[in-house]
């Protein structure tokens, strides 16, 4: 652009100037014919002071009628009306631009400009756009080097805890400054990450921890009780009920499986596809009358409070599983006559179920670890289950995109119970 806008706009003065001259020869031939053109070109050579100007006006057998060049040079025979060509004038080689004009019955005539000037004009400007643009070159090399270096040195502590991550220690995390630049927010995002991976393996350890220790005594004692009746049984009713003992020990180690095996299908979010508009209240109304009749059983009241309607997008069968195994535990850790509510309602955006008890509740630091797998709190060690309920309905809340928190049904009391809410959105 600027050698758009400095030498060629030289070169298109110039080009503009000989045509215009041209023009007003031509007509000057026109009005007053060859002896008024011949009067033309000396009156210009006159005021010529700079000695730029070029003419020369030839009759039809080339000799020379007027101007300042010597003679027709032989570069104007060809057919372009335009030439560039070298002269000398006053012992020193110079350029001309030149353009040649027939003025009719063998009459011709080249008007044109010395351009040595404009060229070393054009020299010095091309001469200062190499250095220009050399530097800039420079200047870009260094700035990108200098730019390569501070992203290098921003992005190092990455790249350490990525590297160390990769060599297996999950300890390390992305130092942050108080910038709070794109970096920064690359690194909270990193370490965010890294603290779910953390936590996941940490979960992954826990469980094989927890299947190894939980598993192996039933396991054991199902072994034992068969060893023991190949020995001892009298009869064969007897080994029969050894066997069918043994058999109902090792379905309990199977539903644990499976109930491992589920939570981490909701968990890696394989039951999406089950979505669908659903109405929480029937499977609610369902669920109490078959825990209602538990509670009758066991000299308990089972309060319900339901809305008309509770809209959902959702896995109705996974939230049945869920609200199953809340009023499961709820009954478990309730004493005889005391009682359960089990209430729900609408609120902006979502829908809200509350499980209450007036069991012996769970400490802070209890239901702070609540929902782990195989956890179980020092007061249901000698209740039945295996400390995957809560874990169904974590994950399950996680899978709506809800969450699960736990309270106290009675605060201060000498059975504070327990309050589980479930907060799910609509959509």
């Amino acid at each position: 652009m600027l050698w758009w806008n400095t030498a060629g706009a030289l070169d298109r003065q110039v080009d503009a100037a000989i045509r215009a001259d041209a023009t007003a020869l031509a007509e000057r031939r026109r009005a007053g014919g060859i002896p008024a053109l011949i009067a033309a070109i000396d009156d210009r050579l006159v005021l010529d002071v700079q000695n730029e100007a070029l003419y020369i006006l030839v009759m039809p057998d080339g000799r020379k009628l007027v101007g300042n060049l010597e003679a027709w040079p032989q570069e104007a025979e060809g057919e372009l009306p335009w030439l560039r060509i070298p002269l000398q004038r006053d012992g020193a080689t110079t350029e001309a631009r030149l353009l040649r004009v027939d003025l009719g019955q063998g009459h011709r005539m080249l008007v044109g400009r010395d351009v040595a000037e404009k060229l070393r004009l054009r020299g010095l400007l091309s001469e200062g756009i190499a250095w220009a643009a050399t530097a800039s070159a420079a200047f870009a090399v260094l700035g990108g080097w200098m730019l390569r270096r501070a992203l290098e040195r921003r992005l190092s502590p990455v790249y350490r805890t990525a590297a160390a991550v990769g060599a297996g220690d999950l300890a390390p995390r992305v130092p942050l400054s108080e910038r709070d630049d794109e970096f920064d927010k690359l690194g909270t995002t990193m370490n965010a990450m890294l603290d779910r991976i953390a936590q996941l393996m940490e979960g992954v350890r826990g469980v094989s921890n927890a299947i190894a220790h939980d598993l192996r005594t039933p396991i054991t004692r199902a072994r034992a009780k068969l060893e023991d009746a190949l020995v001892t049984a009298q009869d064969e009713d007897a080994l029969r009920a050894a066997v069918e003992q043994g058999i109902a020990d090792l379905d309990g180690i199977v539903r644990v499986f499976q109930a491992v095996l589920r939570i981490a299908e909701v968990e890696a979010g394989g039951r999406r596809a089950a979505f669908e508009a659903t109405d929480l209240v029937p499977m609610l109304t369902d669920m109490a009358e078959l825990y209602g009749a538990a509670a009758e059983a066991r000299e308990q009241r089972l309060e319900v409070t339901l809305p008309p309607r509770l809209p959902l997008v959702g896995d109705r069968d996974l939230l049945g599983q869920a609200m199953a195994n809340l009023l499961d535990n709820a009954l478990k850790f309730t004493p005889e006559g005391g009682t359960v509510a089990l209430s729900a309602r609408t609120e902006p955006g979502g829908v809200e179920i509350v499980v209450a008890d007036d069991g012996p509740g769970m400490p802070d630091a209890d239901r702070q670890r609540a929902g782990e797998r195989f956890f179980r709190a020092d007061a249901a060690r000698t209740t039945p289950g295996s400390g995957l309920g809560l874990s169904l309905v974590r994950a399950v809340a996680a899978l709506h995109g809800g969450l699960v928190a736990l309270g106290e049904t009675h605060p201060g009391a000498a059975r504070p119970g327990l309050k589980v809410t479930l907060r799910l959105p609509a959509a």
